[in-house]
């Protein structure tokens, strides 16, 4: 009899967390906010961080977006208090008392725009929420947003053909999506023939980290 006979298999460990909602009422609200950021690119120059081509405007509350901003801001609150909540019952623990430090900025990307591989630091949680898809071309390789397994030697050295290096997440309307900040994510070349409108956003755990 083998020596591991009664040995088990316990799982993978150092996943990283992943929330992914459609609020409900985002039709009615990306309406809103796509013309109040389409507005805001002809007042404010942008700024460049990791854009190739494309807008982004300042960061902060998205006061440029009015009663929507605002809506959308509680939303973002929402979901980072859910993916936080999700996070300590996985890990079988109550949820700690904290405050959060949230800011926001609006991305737009027209054919050819792209944003290079990066992370965030400083901060506790990333995300991103679409409000317009930028009628992306079905015949082109998709263009969504990648996100990258934050340890590369996992899937270069550790059984490759078991590994996935990179997920892509294809932009929904309404869709928003949140992750760590240690993981690295881009948005390839758009190639759709619309204005792709993302808002992006940081949330930092206060006291941090």
């Amino acid at each position: 009899m083998s020596s591991l006979a009664g040995t088990r298999f316990s799982g993978t460990v150092f996943g990283s967390p992943l929330l992914d909602h459609v609020w409900a009422e985002g039709t009615r609200l990306n309406a809103q906010l796509r013309d109040s950021i389409l507005a805001h690119e002809k007042r404010h120059p942008g700024t460049v961080r990791t854009n190739f081509g494309g807008w982004q405007s300042e960061a902060g509350m998205l006061e440029f977006c009015a009663a929507p901003g605002e809506r959308l801001m509680t939303h973002i609150y929402e979901s980072v208090e859910a993916a936080t909540r999700n996070l300590y019952a996985a890990f079988a623990q109550p949820p700690q008392p904290c405050s959060w430090s949230v800011s926001a900025w609006a991305n737009i990307n027209r054919r050819g725009d792209f944003n290079q591989v990066h992370t965030h630091p400083g901060v506790t949680w990333s995300g991103v929420y679409y409000v317009d898809a930028g009628a992306p071309d079905a015949n082109a390789a998709d263009t969504g947003l990648q996100i990258f397994d934050p340890n590369s030697a996992r899937s270069n050295l550790f059984f490759p053909d078991l590994s996935v290096s990179n997920l892509v997440f294809k932009p929904e309307p309404g869709a928003m999506l949140i992750f760590p900040s240690y993981v690295p994510h881009a948005v390839p070349p758009h190639q759709g023939s619309g204005t792709r409108i993302s808002i992006a956003f940081n949330a930092r755990k206060e006291p941090f980290p």
